[in-house]
Order: structure tokens, then C-alpha cells, then sequence
């Protein structure tokens, strides 16, 4: 069994895991890299039918490329695409023209996914983080609590040591699941490589630079970069020593900028 095959059977056990402890879950979908692994993933550990339904929240300022292939893979893959727009915080204006990202942010990203949540009432939320994108990421469990007020104490997490995780659920709470938690950046890559997985144009070279992370247009910036192939990008970061979410604005707003948001709730 090869790496990719061992990281590739953990991440299908958890999902199983997640489908049958939990009553409501769904998988929360960016459309990057890392989602669109999971997605891959979920096809596999379902016989080729995802079996919950596939968030996208939308701010609004997605590129037009990601919308394209959002409208594209749903088609091609079958799964229930529920899109997740905060209308009232864009009717108050809330917005990059306006507003600092972080409250951006938190305003459109989180607030929305709480809105859905009261509305569909998910007990259990699959998500594509992984350890190795950010610090505060890094503490972070295959199977996280997060309290009604959508808060996460990083401080106290349950111990998950033999394979045994946490369930449980007081009222109002959900557990975010993290199939990914153990994959690099370049294991995404090399797994998208084998299976050919399908992924936005954006992560490829034009006119000498690509973006390596993608998030809302106003705040997320390419690096350069000549790849435009997987192959180019796999050998870009066997070689790179800049950071993935270095063209994230809102992470360098200010100190701690991710943390205090994954603490309110932020994917």
C-alpha cells in the first residue's frame, strides 16, 4: 500500500464513519483543490452516489471561473448543490468595497453557514481543511465540536487516540469533520495527479503566475509561477519555501487574523 493509497483509505473510513453517526451531516464545498479532492473522495466511499448534500457559499465575490466550474461539476458529478448566499449582509452593504476582510468574512462566510444551518439543521458539516495550510489548523481533530454559537474551543478538544471519536452532541451543537486532516498540500496534488481529478483553470499558469489558494477576487492574489500543468505545480512545491495561503489577504489582516475566525466559526 503506497502513501496516497493509506491517506486515501483513513479519509474514506471517516467519511463512513461521519454518514453513519450522524442524523443530518453535508459537506461544505469551495471548489478548490482540497474540496474537490474530498468530493473525489465522497464519490468513492459512496459507490459513486454522494449520499448528503454539497454546500457552496457564495459571497458574491467569487471569480466567474469558479462559478463556471461550480454550474459544471454539479452537473458532471450528480450531488445536491445547495448554494448559500447572506442576503441581508449584503443589503446592509456589507463588502470589500466597505468593509475590512476579516468582518467580510466572518459577515458572509460564517454568518451564512450559520443561517443554513438553523434553516437545514446539519448536525455534522465534512470539511477539506488539512493540518498543514495553518497553524491554527493544525489543532485541530478529524471530528471537531463546535458549540450553538458555532464557537470552537481549541483549547479543549476531545482526545481521539485508537480511532475513537467524538459523537456526542448537546443540543445546538455540530461537529465539523475533517477527512484531510493528514494530507499535505503536495499530497493533494500528487492524489489529483492519479486520479485526475477535475479543478479550476485558475490554479494554472497564465502569463507567468497561477493561484495556489483560492478565495473571494478581491482579496485573493497569484503568485508567480510558469506551471500549467499538475505536473509543473508538483514540482513547484517540491521546490517552493513560500507559505500556500500567502495571496489570502484576510489571513494577514491582522495578528491571529485566522484563529479569531475559526474560533467564531470560519471553515
Amino acid at each position: 500500500m503506497t502513501h496516497l493509497d493509506r491517506l486515501e483509505s483513513q479519509s474514506i473510513y471517516i467519511l463512513r464513519e461521519a454518514y453513519h453517526a450522524f442524523r443530518n451531516p453535508a459537506m461544505p464545498w469551495s471548489m478548490g483543490k482540497d474540496s474537490n479532492t474530498l468530493l473525489w473522495l465522497a464519490m468513492k466511499a459512496f459507490c459513486g452516489r454522494i449520499p448528503f448534500p454539497v454546500i457552496h457559499i457564495d459571497t458574491t465575490y467569487e471569480f466567474p471561473e469558479m462559478i463556471e466550474f461550480r454550474e459544471w461539476a454539479q452537473r458532471y458529478y450528480g450531488f445536491q448543490l445547495i448554494v448559500v448566499v447572506n442576503e441581508e449582509a449584503r443589503a446592509r452593504g456589507v463588502g470589500y468595497e466597505t468593509h475590512d476582510p476579516v468582518t467580510v468574512t466572518h459577515e458572509l462566510k460564517t454568518v451564512a453557514l450559520q443561517q443554513a444551518m438553523a434553516n437545514y439543521r446539519w448536525d455534522a458539516l465534512i470539511t477539506g481543511i488539512r493540518r498543514d495550510e495553518d497553524p491554527t489548523r493544525a489543532k485541530e481533530r478529524y471530528f471537531s465540536p463546535r458549540n450553538p454559537d458555532f464557537e470552537w474551543d481549541y483549547k479543549d478538544q476531545p482526545p481521539e487516540f485508537w480511532n475513537q471519536f467524538a459523537f456526542s452532541l448537546a443540543p445546538g451543537e455540530h461537529v465539523r469533520v475533517q477527512p484531510l486532516l493528514d494530507w499535505t498540500e503536495l499530497d493533494v496534488w500528487l492524489y489529483i495527479k492519479r486520479e485526475k481529478i477535475p479543478i479550476p483553470k485558475l490554479y494554472f499558469a497564465r502569463e507567468g503566475k497561477r493561484f495556489r489558494s483560492l478565495g473571494c477576487a478581491p482579496i485573493t492574489h497569484p503568485v508567480p509561477s510558469t506551471a500549467t500543468t499538475v505536473d509543473d505545480i508538483i514540482e513547484e512545491l517540491i521546490q517552493t519555501r513560500v507559505p500556500e495561503r500567502a495571496g489570502r489577504a484576510q489571513d494577514h489582516y491582522e495578528r491571529n487574523a485566522m484563529q479569531k475566525l475559526r474560533a467564531k466559526g470560519f471553515l
